[in-house]
């Protein structure tokens, strides 16, 4: 069993902080810088057998990705309440019911962030929805899952929490594409 001796804070920005913990293992004492996020949350919209995925420039990886709505939670926001309100500032939609698909970590070798998977088939537009963060540049795009799980072949699609939806949306077509 692992246990922290220590932690002090490096840094402590906007959207993250990060810790340099002494953590005992197996009897012996280790450094480890730990990433600490809020987390985030991703919607996966299925309408009429077609996935909604957002098109965007990430600057983080100088690249337009494709991925579905998805967004950080502030700090001790419900999940489930961001989940709404990324959905309807990303895509200009909102739902009566997200339906829980799975919580994972993005990268526990280093960062505690979660992130909150749900779905939806019931969608509506909103008809003055709430603005996107003033440094984005949001397309919405409607993809059959077919091209979508097509896209992460051809490395088109690389986010892992879209892929993570995408690939359990093919898991589940039954369930999630009635």
């Amino acid at each position: 069993m692992e246990k922290t001796q220590s932690a002090k804070l490096i840094f402590d920005g906007n959207i993250f902080k990060v810790t340099q913990d002494t953590a005992q293992i197996n009897g012996k004492c280790y450094s480890r810088d730990i990433v600490h996020h809020h987390g985030g949350v991703g919607i996966l919209v299925i309408q009429k057998n077609k996935i909604l995925l957002v098109k965007q420039f990430r600057y983080a990886i100088q690249e337009t990705t494709f991925e579905i709505p998805a967004g950080k939670l502030e700090k001790d926001e419900d999940p489930y309440t961001c989940g709404l309100r990324e959905l309807e500032e990303e895509s200009g939609y909102t739902s009566p019911k997200l339906k829980p698909l799975c919580t994972m970590y993005s990268t526990p070798g280093f960062c505690n962030e979660q992130i909150h998977l749900y779905w939806t088939n019931q969608i509506e537009k909103v008809e003055n929805p709430l603005p996107m963060d003033e440094d984005e540049n949001i397309e919405i795009q409607w993809i059959s899952l077919e091209n979508a799980l097509s896209m992460i072949e051809l490395g088109k699609i690389k986010d892992a929490k879209t892929i993570i939806a995408l690939q359990y949306a093919a898991l589940h077509p039954t369930t999630l594409l009635k």
